[in-house]
């Protein structure tokens, strides 16, 4: 297993490698002269275009926040799959990311809108497929918000008050999202530096940790996380299933990154960086990510106190590592970073909701869509991803959920556009006149291929994952997550054929009117010579 291991970490260095020198000879013959406006889409400008590249690359770093998923659902991956999931299942599911980053940064440089998922897959598929990709897009932002808070909350409150109440661990939850509101409805101009601290501050955040935990020494020899596996589920589930469930550790930490997409009307140059800021932010966290695992897991002295934590896990291995009092210095730099990550969350979300209503795609748009006179932001917006996201962390039980259902939206948001630029080059109705300046070229096809494999796999095992929630105490969902997914799906396909698919125009098209035109064009002449 260490070949394994060393197989697919050389992997992932090639990947990455051959994927920034193939973009960055392409985004070279690239004008930036030239920039490109919102109005070119049919939009008025009514977001401030402030961001810089760092800035636009810091959103994606912060909601990823290697600080937060790694270490949140550190628990959930060593329960499962043991310090085998540290050593191989980050680096596995780290290097497939790479692949559907890539893909979603292609698309960043053709089409950069505050839309962004739900823009592509209209003008690619229409607005049947807009309307669906915008839904779960949505449904995926707002349950990552949920979970990057609740996980924030859960060091808060146990490093405040040691052993929380429901109502002290609820009433931190509470304030850590009213902060976060609060800073996103005064401006992206102060998110916007917000975000460049956060990502600086991640960044020497795990070098400290991991300076620390060596000066502490480590507990095992490196192959340990190579050749060490367990588990703690049930007796009868095999433990390759384990490991696989156990992926959601890497996976949910490796979303969001779609965020450079989402604030890309107020990025400078948007076609050079945004692709950059939604391909580097995963190739960065996923370098970081692995040194800061790997160091806790053989760091760990006692594995059986550490599976059984539960979403306690993490702070168990370090306390184990570093000792009790010193340990509480380290985790409230967790925390804080947690912190940073939920408040760009919020940013992502709500300019998704923002872009989404402008269209008129959710119930009650015309409030959703208000921009702050003032602060020249999308407030009703903010707001409404804040009092969602809290009310969807009421419930015990719920935050493996939160991960597996925000994993199946956003993912399935992701491969939706994706796979239908995919058709429309196979068709040669996408050409190299609609690649943005960040491009792939040759290797185009394949990168799409394999990021849509990747995805189809990945949905299976969420769906398919073992998550209850209580939701009384004599009521319990058994394998919620595939449970709640199908009756969301049922209630948008209802509500499309009642409504949305009458009055659900779509996205402004714009200069990309053209574009679709070819697409419907060719579904026109293959129904007539069908008939």
């Amino acid at each position: 297993m260490i070949i394994l291991g060393i197989l697919i970490i050389i992997l992932f260095i090639l990947v990455m490698w051959k994927t920034i020198s193939v973009a960055n000879n392409s985004v070279k013959i690239h004008d930036p002269s030239k920039a490109d406006s919102i109005k070119s889409f049919g939009y008025k400008q009514e977001l401030i275009r402030d961001m810089g590249g760092f800035s636009n690359f810091a959103v994606s770093f912060s909601i990823i926040s290697i600080l937060t998923g790694a270490v949140s659902y550190y628990g959930y991956g060593f329960s499962q799959g043991g310090p085998a999931m540290m050593g191989i299942g980050w680096p596995l599911v780290t290097l497939f990311v790479l692949f559907v980053a890539a893909a979603m940064a292609e698309l960043t440089s053709a089409i950069p809108t505050s839309g962004a998922i739900y823009h592509w897959a209209a003008i690619l598929g229409g607005p049947t497929w807009g309307w669906f990709t915008g839904w779960l897009n949505i449904i995926g932002q707002v349950t990552i918000v949920a979970g990057i808070d609740y996980g924030c909350a859960t060091f808060a409150a146990n490093l405040i008050f040691q052993s929380p109440s429901k109502l002290q661990f609820l009433s931190t939850y509470f304030i850590i999202l009213m902060s976060h509101a609060i800073l996103n409805h005064m401006g992206i101009d102060l998110v916007s530096k917000l975000n460049s601290v956060s990502a600086i501050y991640h960044l020497v955040g795990v070098l400290i940790i991991i300076f620390f935990l060596a000066m502490a020494g480590p507990e095992h020899h490196i192959s340990y996380v190579f050749t060490t596996f367990s588990t703690q589920t049930k007796s009868g589930t095999p433990y390759w299933w384990a490991f696989m469930i156990g992926l959601l550790q890497a996976q949910w930490t490796l979303t969001g990154y779609d965020a450079s997409a989402h604030t890309s009307e107020e990025t400078i140059n948007p076609r050079v960086r945004a692709p950059w800021g939604v391909f580097m932010s995963v190739a960065i966290s996923g370098i970081f990510g692995y040194l800061l695992l790997v160091l806790v897991t053989i760091s760990i002295k006692n594995p059986t106190a550490v599976a059984a934590a539960g979403n306690n896990a993490f702070i168990v291995a370090i306390q184990q590592a570093v000792g009790l009092h010193f340990s509480n210095y380290l985790l409230w730099l967790v925390t804080i970073a947690m912190w940073f990550c939920g408040c760009s969350s919020i940013t992502s979300s709500s300019r998704m909701v923002y872009a989404f209503s402008r269209d008129g795609g959710l119930p009650l748009s015309r409030y959703w869509k208000k921009v702050s006179p003032k602060f020249h932001t999308p407030a009703v917006a903010i707001w409404l991803v804040a009092i969602i996201a809290f009310l969807s962390g009421i419930s015990d039980g719920v935050y493996a959920v939160i991960g597996t259902m925000s994993v199946i939206g956003l993912y399935s948001s992701y491969v939706i556009p994706i796979s239908l630029k995919f058709r429309a080059k196979v068709k040669g109705i996408w050409t190299e006149k609609d690649d943005g300046p960040w491009n792939l070229g040759k290797y185009s096809n394949f990168v799409s291929v394999t990021a849509c494999a990747w995805v189809i796999v990945l949905m299976a095992i969420m769906i398919l994952s073992p998550t209850d929630v209580q939701i009384t105490s004599q009521l319990i969902i058994h394998y919620a997550t595939g449970k709640i997914i199908l009756a969301a799906i049922v209630v948008l396909v209802i509500y499309y054929n009642a409504y949305a698919k009458y009055n659900f125009k779509g996205p402004k098209l714009g200069s990309y009117e053209t574009l679709n035109q070819r697409l419907v064009d060719e579904k026109s002449t293959k129904s007539a010579s069908v008939e």
